[in-house]
């Protein structure tokens, strides 16, 4: 190979290179939270309360009326993180007119959480997840039974609406699953956010 031949090749494969790295930079970039645009120094608490929130043991589905939440984010190394510190539930029913809740707790508190990105949309991701539901009724399949839903889930999040929202199409996306009982369980919500202290009503997003 010639000079001109072999200074060619070589800026050919310089040239690859250098797109292949701008290609795995910009795959691998992790979505940070931002308040107005701005990325989020230090810590912040967002909270909210979930818009027609439930969860489906085959079977039977639990719909709870005061879905609440407390989240601590920050960001760390480039990638926006979260713990959940509170998960009060209060006023929940069953799809069955033959089973009661007779109690419902979010367990081993707080669950860690992350942002990830798939498809170039936003998620999050909670892990850990773990809820205990009590049922109770004569003729409930799951009376006196304590039912353990456990694993992770993960939500797309809309920053126009500051929204984020579970259903079976986000767990799929994210990878992530809820079982009971050793089964697959559905879950479904739309958690709209704000921050409850250093950034109250600047506008949250992701990215």
């Amino acid at each position: 190979m010639n000079k001109k031949a072999t200074r060619t090749f070589l800026l050919g494969m310089l040239a690859a290179l250098c797109l292949g790295a701008a290609f795995t930079g910009s795959a691998s970039a992790s979505p940070v939270w931002k308040f107005e645009g701005k990325e989020l120094t230090g810590t912040e608490t967002i909270v909210g309360a979930a818009i027609d929130s439930s969860l489906t043991i085959p079977g039977l589905t639990t719909k709870c009326e005061d879905f609440l939440y407390k989240l601590t984010i920050s960001n760390s190394a480039g990638t926006g993180k979260g713990e959940l510190t509170e998960l009060p539930l209060f006023n929940c029913t069953t799809s069955s007119p033959v089973c009661t809740v007779k109690s419902i707790a979010a367990e081993k508190l707080p669950w860690p959480a992350h942002l990830t990105t798939v498809s170039a949309s936003p998620y999050i991701v909670m892990e850990s997840v773990k809820v205990g539901i009590l049922y109770a009724g004569a003729e409930c399949a799951f009376g006196g039974v304590l039912v353990n839903v456990t694993g992770s889930a993960g939500g797309l999040i809309n920053n126009t609406t500051e929204t984020a929202t579970f259903n079976a199409s986000t767990l799929s996306a994210t990878k992530t699953k809820l079982i009971a009982f050793g089964e697959s369980i559905e879950w479904l919500g739309v958690f709209p956010t704000e921050a409850f202290e250093w950034n109250r009503e600047k506008a949250l997003s992701v990215s």
